[in-house]
């Protein structure tokens, strides 16, 4: 059996027994008939990479990939990007935007505060 059969059918068992959805064919679109919807297609992607053992960033999702079980087989039976092709998200550091900031006459700006509502 290729890899791309055998990812079929573990799809098919993840979609079964994870998200409790029964797929009629390896072809349906699984969006356009509604057997996903947002919060659903979000645990698909935790449930893929705790099943298959690899992480999809969310720069190479492209919504057409995740429409049908033949479509998501192909997604996972792709070889992983190395780590090193993953790009940084930068992150809020406090401590950093405490910093004041020049603006264009070269005077400093207040710092920047995280929003804190009560």
């Amino acid at each position: 059996m290729c890899d791309r059969t055998v990812a079929l059918e573990r799809l098919r068992t993840l979609f079964l027994c994870h998200l409790h959805l029964e797929v009629p064919s390896a072809d349906t679109d699984l969006l356009e008939t509604g057997l996903l919807d947002s919060l659903q297609l979000v645990d698909l992607l935790l449930l893929i990479e705790e099943e298959f053992g690899r992480r999809i960033s969310l720069e190479a999702i492209e919504l057409d990939n995740l429409r049908s079980l033949t479509r998501l087989a192909e997604l996972v039976s792709m070889p992983a990007e190395p780590a090193s092709a993953a790009r940084a998200v930068p992150i809020w550091d406090a401590a950093q935007s405490a910093q004041p900031e020049p603006t264009r006459d070269g005077t400093l700006a207040a710092p920047l505060q995280p929003n804190r509502r009560g």
